[in-house]
């Protein structure tokens, strides 16, 4: 007896460790999975804030005034100018340099701290910007001492020798008044390891890790950060424990580098309650088994003195209680099956949320550039008249505004719009769209009709469109790099319908199912190189046109993919 006591609380305390460690791996579980959506959310938030002005130096040097100060310098009235653009557009500053690199001309010529007269040949951004390419440079300024970044781009006048770089200065201060007003522990650094932005402002200009003699003298040079010392950041990670110690405070670890200019954001949570839930879980447990001992040797007592006057009715409401325990188990299945079921959905939901919410935030942050592109425009035609340049720029602007509406597809589904067109030309306007994709991989794209037919359809025709350029990209991007590169499309007609099928020499499915793929953000495409979105997007528009969306694998390797649609003649008149 003593044996078989020793062995039922060795196996007790199997199953409490057992317990412990499988509550303690899902609760720090959760915690990763939390820590990497907030640490994604802040990544796109930062993306969004670098990206919101790119276009706006290129913008500027078209503007006719700017011209005229770098060909003649005319200055007049040049100081206000960009002074109106930098409050409008919410800039730091707006200042055009001469191909020497001094300041002819600024935002802030009437303040205290003026770039004007101030010689900034030495920032890459002037150097990037001379050599052609669009500038990029995050520093403190020399002249005012605030951090910004920097975008530059050359302005070259037509039939003149005269060359000028024009800049503006972006205050990103707002993204770290937002990360501690979060209560978040968040870094953001640059190539180099420099701290550029974090929530703790004693964090800030720290290095990651040593710096070399050759990296201080290019900072140095620079005058990336001013007076500012570099000195090392106290801290220690391990990326195989996904923690690091900070300031002597062990917290949780996650970072992404993908980001522009290769930085570097690092997230860092409190360690969670984990350890402490899974202790609770256990002894939860444990209190359930000691529980259940005590009413199992109670009820054996009372079963050993009442055994000889009560052993019918014991046996009665034993089988009672193996008839309750076998319902209790029945229920217990069921309710398991419907968590698992909700479990399920709930994720389910959550993916599509965050695709809608992605959703209105690209048309909400693609709104403001477009906008501005349209004022741009209009104002240079208003200066120079309409040009072949302006106009194909107006029309690739509004084209944008037509695919940014396409995204709100999620909650406006219907007939809207449809109209009666030929999928032969959507299919060729698509191809148009992706030439540049097409000649930077080198693939070859053969279009072919399988036989002669009416390929016209009533339909939504710019969401087909949009169809065809996302399958037709998935082919391109399962093509790149392969040592064939061919995509084939074929169209048909079958009955009431018409079809087309992309095919492609690439990698294929990878063991998925379309089912897989079309769950939002599920790719065969290596990390970084696309969201899984596409079939997401294409897939709902193919159901909301009742028609249907086949993949499968070539014999001798690539993809098929395969829409049919209905012709819906009758729905015309």
């Amino acid at each position: 007896m003593r044996v078989l006591r020793s062995l039922l609380l060795v196996v007790l305390l199997g199953f409490a460790a057992a317990i412990f460690a499988a509550s303690f791996s899902y609760f720090k579980a959760q915690d990763l999975e939390k820590a990497a959506a907030r640490l994604a959310l802040h990544r796109s938030t930062l993306v969004s804030e670098l990206r919101h002005f790119s276009h706006l130096p290129f913008l500027l040097s078209l503007d006719p005034f700017v011209i005229g100060a770098v060909s003649d310098g005319n200055i007049a009235d040049l100081d206000y100018r960009l002074a109106r653009y930098a409050q409008s557009a919410g800039l730091e500053a707006i200042f055009l340099m001469d191909g020497d690199g001094r300041t002819i001309a600024a935002s802030n010529a009437r303040s205290d701290a003026s770039f004007k007269g101030q010689n900034y040949a030495y920032r890459p951004y002037f150097q990037d910007a001379r050599r052609g390419q669009l500038g990029e440079f995050y520093g403190i300024g020399a002249t005012t001492g605030i951090p910004g970044y920097f975008y530059a781009m050359a302005v070259r006048p037509p039939e003149s020798e005269a060359t000028g770089v024009i800049a503006i200065k972006v205050d990103l201060s707002r993204l770290q008044r937002d990360w501690q007003a979060s209560g978040e522990n968040i870094v953001l650094a640059n190539a180099d390891g420099v701290v550029l932005l974090a929530s703790d402002p004693s964090w800030r200009y720290k290095t990651l890790g040593q710096l070399s003699p050759r990296q201080r003298d290019r900072i140095l040079s620079s005058r990336q950060f001013g007076s500012e010392t570099l000195a090392q950041l106290d801290w220690s990670p391990d990326a195989s424990s996904q923690t690091a110690r900070l300031g002597g405070e062990s917290l949780t670890y996650l970072s992404t580098s993908d980001l522009p200019n290769s930085w570097s954001l690092h997230f860092f949570t409190p360690p969670d309650q984990a350890a402490t839930r899974a202790w609770l879980a256990t002894g939860v447990y444990l209190a359930l088994v000691l529980l259940g001992l005590s009413v199992y040797q109670f009820s054996r007592f009372r079963s050993v003195r009442r055994a000889l006057v009560l052993s019918e009715q014991e046996e009665a409401q034993l089988r009672l209680a193996n008839e309750r325990l076998a319902i209790e188990i029945e229920e217990r299945r069921a309710a398991e099956q419907t968590l698992q079921k909700t479990q399920a959905e709930l994720e389910r939901a959550g993916r599509l949320a965050a695709l809608g919410q992605l959703a209105s935030s690209v048309t909400h942050e693609l709104g403001q550039p477009i906008a501005a592109m349209h004022n741009q425009l209009a104002a240079a035609e208003m200066t120079d008249g309409p040009t072949s340049l302006s106009i194909k720029m107006q029309g690739l602007a509004a084209r944008m505004e037509d695919i940014t509406r396409q995204l709100k597809f999620f909650s406006r589904k219907g007939r809207d719009s449809f109209e009666v067109f030929d999928l032969g030309e959507t299919v060729n306007d698509a191809l148009a769209l992706l030439e540049p994709s097409i000649e930077a991989r080198d693939a070859q794209i053969v279009v072919e009709q399988a036989e002669a037919g009416d390929m016209t359809l009533n339909a939504n025709k710019l969401r087909i469109e949009q169809v065809v350029t996302n399958i037709v990209r998935n082919a391109l991007d399962a093509v790149d790099g392969g040592d064939t590169r061919d995509i084939h499309i074929k169209l048909g007609q079958s009955g009431h319908n018409v079809w087309f099928e992309v095919a492609d020499t690439g990698h294929g499915l990878k063991g998925k199912t379309l089912d897989d793929l079309r769950e939002p953000f599920a790719t065969t495409r290596e990390s970084g190189k696309g969201m899984g979105l596409g079939l997401t997007i294409s897939a709902g528009i193919v159901g909301d046109h009742s028609g249907t969306i086949t993949a499968k694998e070539r014999p001798k390797g690539g993809t098929i993919f395969r829409i049919e649609l209905p012709q819906n003649k009758d729905d015309t008149a």
